[in-house]
């Protein structure tokens, strides 16, 4: 009996340096939390925009991260 062998290609992954990855790291963590600010604030002391109008916005993404508002 002979068996057959199979090459397989080898994957090279390529390696990002951490240099070029932070910049978009930081402002990818800036945006975020940025958005989760105007999610969970409650129209209250650290409100940035009198009103309701961001409360009404992310009425359900509050609800859905397990904010209460009521």
């Amino acid at each position: 009996m002979s068996q057959a062998t199979v090459a397989t290609p080898e994957v090279e992954v390529p390696s990002i340096p951490l240099r070029q990855i932070a910049p978009f790291a930081i402002l990818f963590g800036l945006v975020a939390l940025i958005a989760i600010f105007f999610v969970s604030t409650d129209q209250g002391a650290t409100s940035i925009i009198s009103g309701t109008a961001i409360h009404e916005w992310v009425h359900d993404a509050r609800h859905l991260l397990g904010y209460p508002c009521h």
